[in-house]
């Protein structure tokens, strides 16, 4: 038995969600790639697992050992929050840009990437 027949519309239904994960994906990789380059960070490293982060708070001007800090429970919240208002700063945006760099990354590192903002330094 097939799954097609132990489950009559299992592939239909799961190929559109799977395709537009695929694609979201697909956008935020090339979003951190095109940040990571406009910083004068090597792009690839967004598909690099934890030398992304590193590479991350190399852009916010933050020192690389503070990825430790990502590993501590309460405290990787706080860091990750200082860390989007430093990023943040260095392409020139305000504090509520920050913020929502933190809590919706998917839609603000797109924003930093394919848009007009400029790396001035940490």
């Amino acid at each position: 038995m097939s799954l097609e027949q132990a489950v009559p519309g299992f592939a239909p239904g799961h190929i559109l969600p799977l395709a537009l994960g695929f694609a979201v994906v697909v956008l935020e990789i090339a979003a951190l790639w095109r940040v990571l380059a406009k910083a004068g960070q090597p792009g690839w490293g967004a598909i690099v697992p934890i030398y992304n982060v590193y590479l991350w708070l190399k852009v916010a001007g933050r020192p690389g050992w503070w990825l430790i800090l990502y590993l501590i429970p309460i405290v990787n919240l706080i860091v990750h929050i200082v860390v989007s208002l430093d990023v943040a700063k260095s392409f020139g945006k305000g504090t509520m840009f920050g913020i929502g760099l933190w809590l919706l990354p998917a839609i603000g590192v797109p924003i930093l990437g394919f848009g007009s903002a400029r790396y001035v330094g940490a």
